[in-house]
């Protein structure tokens, strides 16, 4: 943990304004940019819009999430995938085997059930 236990959770006055004229379960979504603001227990239950540096994503609270920081729920980096052609070859491979597995099971009658 990389804040004392003594000087409590880091988090952004003005969101816990705002959190506090809402009601728990409420749909409103509560945009905010600061990511480093720890979750409390008090925003259990809300949906914020965490920015992750270019839009708002949604992050609806649950209580796994206490003590971990709202930045950790809105990734700020895409992965853009590698390759070229030889990725673009593997992946076309990958999806005509995928269809053809599904095709499979579709095609399989079910098997009948035992009296």
């Amino acid at each position: 943990m990389s804040r004392s236990l003594k000087k409590g959770p880091v988090v952004d006055e003005k969101l816990l304004k705002k959190l506090s004229k809402l009601r728990v379960g409420d749909k409103t979504v509560v945009k905010t940019w600061s990511r480093w603001s720890q979750v409390t227990p008090q925003m259990v239950g809300f949906i914020i819009g965490v920015h992750n540096g270019k839009d708002h994503v949604s992050v609806s609270i649950v209580e796994n999430m206490v003590g971990h920081k709202l930045g950790e729920f809105s990734p700020s980096r895409k992965f853009v995938r590698h390759g070229g052609k030889m990725q673009k070859e593997m992946e076309t491979k990958k999806a005509e085997t995928e269809a053809a597995a599904s095709k499979a099971t579709q095609a399989a009658p079910a098997p009948a059930a035992k009296k």
